[in-house]
């Protein structure tokens, strides 16, 4: 369960206690996003999203900004094809770092993401998703074809909630990534807990 924020769901003052929700619920990973220029809050908040994350042993991740990952004691950074190159973030945030690549619908690009040492590669989206609603579409057969031909992590993102996370997980990827699925709900640890329940039935694994 890959929890990720977005500043018009957690601005503010709730951003910490949302996402406190959200890793009671059961979010292993938080990923930060911000797109903001407000570049001394979003360290702040970088730094107290790291420490937060650390007290509950879960991850945390800091989309496009890798200088703001290592800054902020977080452990690892997620690019796109417009951000940092592979190359330049792994050398910046060394390698015990957990980088993660954005691979949209294209296979190709997570094959090539893997050859040169990406951690994980995400797929999506999986769904229409209210965050990003012009984005291309990665159908569970992609995620399938991904599963069978990849040995690194998958990620699944994009429209992602309880009521589909037990047919994406059944594909074999290894992260939901979820936005509003989460942090649009009144509730972030129940939707969390929803969601990382869904994929415990799934993949069978008993007392949840």
């Amino acid at each position: 369960m890959y929890a990720v924020t977005d500043s018009r769901l957690t601005s503010g003052d709730r951003l910490l206690e949302r996402v406190r929700a959200a890793l009671r619920g059961g979010a292993r990973w938080i990923q930060y996003r911000d797109k903001s220029t407000d570049a001394p809050r979003r360290l702040a908040e970088a730094r107290a999203l790291a420490k937060l994350c650390h007290e509950h042993g879960a991850g945390l991740i800091v989309n496009d900004d890798v200088e703001l990952a290592a800054a902020s004691g977080a452990d690892g950074a997620h690019v796109g094809r417009e951000d940092t190159d592979l190359e330049s973030a792994r050398a910046r945030l060394g390698a015990q770092a957990v980088i993660g690549v954005s691979c949209y619908n294209r296979l190709e690009l997570a094959k090539d993401a893997a050859a040169r040492g990406a951690d994980y590669v995400a797929f999506g989206s999986v769904f229409p998703s209210p965050t990003k609603p012009e984005a291309a579409r990665a159908d569970l057969d992609l995620l399938r074809e991904a599963r069978a031909r990849l040995a690194l992590p998958i990620c699944a993102i994009g429209g992602i909630d309880a009521d589909n996370a037990a047919i994406v997980a059944a594909t074999g990827v290894d992260m939901l990534a979820v936005i509003s699925g989460v942090f649009g709900e009144e509730d972030p640890e129940i939707a969390a807990g929803e969601i990382v329940r869904a994929m415990a039935a799934d993949i069978g694994v008993p007392g949840l």
